[in-house]
């Protein structure tokens, strides 16, 4: 009898198998979602979630990075291949150093692995949520392998990735060719944009589409004021609370970050503009050589901020936050940024406009536009500044908090109706 009730509760179990994020808890849109997804769900005994991380490269997997891990299994070179994390096992994929090609080569050796172990283990209708749309050269065959051990594959396409500016065009014309594959291919596609989904459903007539966003959270940042980190960070980058302008994100062209720096620089604006990116230098030098920003010494490139709390911090205490994303859904640093810093100044794009609705200053890339708002936003008072916090944190609260698209993928998941 036990043994009947443990396959009971074994069967009861829905297997998650998720493919496509380099590692968890890390400073990324889809490792941000992974941590916060785990979280939720920890204590969800109807839910088991495997987690497919680089065991080398860029965004590896470093596990001391996580606050605990259990269950480690070493390889034969003394290395962690797989541990438990916040009650999900967790496996590293080797990945070769053969440079942009290796994230399509990563997520099918992921899929491949989750596969074998689901045939050892004899894992009964497994899901494999694979995160965007890198490999539509394997994805029939690999969709196919999926059907026989019973199991479902759901997509998330993530943005626009044919779209960006810094592939060439073949490389692009493979992004769009994989997207229409891959979406053709899906049982189920999870859309974090409400203009993804109407894309995905105009695009490719795909009968099975959800919406399910991002997260983030208002709760404000531990350090006060005068901690000596948040302080000594200020005072090496030149800044003061309040007084300047803040942007985190890729520094990448499709980001416009060109836009943000030349119509700063128009501006009248005595406050400072301060951007939290990986630089690529190439890219720099590049904007450089067209705007001369370093000249102008309110233009502060401040480097990378990977200490959570210190981030939020720098977000709280920004007079404004700059968003120029226009390929992709809902963006994780305008979700943190809604959260976290009162007056916000987005592109006036769809996706942003979607998420921001009446929360947030809106600008388009003509020439003089955002200029013009910047020095209409040094000239907003307290209360009106006060008004689009409220409203911002509202929409946060309202459609984006953690715990509702916990929620949203819980149900999603559990849905045996798709089976």
């Amino acid at each position: 009898m036990a043994e009947l009730n443990n396959a009971a509760a074994s069967e009861a179990v829905q297997h998650i198998f998720i493919i496509g994020s380099k590692s968890i808890g890390q400073y990324g849109g889809y490792e941000t979602f992974v941590d916060r997804l785990l979280g939720e769900h920890e204590h969800v005994r109807s839910i088991k979630y495997h987690v497919a991380c680089k065991a080398n490269g860029d965004g590896y997997m470093d596990e001391s990075k996580l606050s605990s891990i259990s269950d480690a299994v070493k390889d034969k070179d003394g290395k962690v291949s797989e541990f438990t994390y916040k009650n999900a096992h967790v496996f590293k994929i080797p990945c070769p150093n053969i440079g942009p090609a290796v994230a399509v080569y990563y997520d099918r050796a992921a899929l491949c692995y989750a596969l074998r172990y689901c045939r050892e283990k004899g894992i009964k209708n497994p899901i494999f949520y694979v995160l965007t749309c890198r490999i539509g050269l394997f994805i029939k065959g690999l969709a196919k392998q999926i059907r026989e051990v019973g199991g479902r594959y759901y997509l998330n396409p993530d943005g626009h990735e044919w779209m960006r500016a810094k592939w060439s065009k073949p490389v692009r014309s493979y992004w769009k060719w994989s997207e229409k594959t891959m979406v053709g291919c899906a049982d189920l596609v999870i859309c974090d944009s409400v203009n993804i989904e109407k894309y995905i459903k105009k695009e490719y007539s795909h009968p099975n589409t959800t919406y399910i966003a991002y997260g983030a959270d208002i709760e404000p940042s531990a350090m006060r004021d005068d901690a000596p980190e948040f302080t000594s960070w200020l005072k090496k980058k030149g800044l003061e609370i309040g007084k300047y302008y803040l942007v985190v994100g890729r520094f990448v062209p499709e980001n416009n970050f060109e836009t943000m720096i030349r119509e700063f620089m128009r501006s009248k604006s005595k406050k400072n503009f301060a951007l939290i990116t990986n630089v690529n230098q190439k890219f720099l030098n590049e904007l450089e050589e067209k705007l001369h920003f370093k000249a102008d010494p309110r233009i502060k490139f401040v480097g990378t901020v990977y200490d959570k709390e210190l981030l939020k911090k720098i977000r709280e205490c920004a007079y404004g936050y700059f968003h120029g994303h226009e390929v992709g859904g809902t963006n994780p640093s305008l979700l943190e940024a809604l959260g976290s810093t009162r007056l916000n100044l987005l592109l006036d794009v769809g996706f942003n406009k979607e998420v921001g609705q009446d929360a947030a200053l809106y600008w388009k890339k003509s020439e003089g536009c955002l200029s013009n708002l910047i020095e209409k936003a040094d000239m907003m008072n307290a209360d009106e500044i006060g008004r689009y916090g409220d409203k911002a944190k509202g929409r946060i609260k309202d459609a984006f908090s953690w715990g509702y698209i916990g929620d949203r993928y819980k149900q999603v998941f559990l849905d045996r109706g798709n089976k």
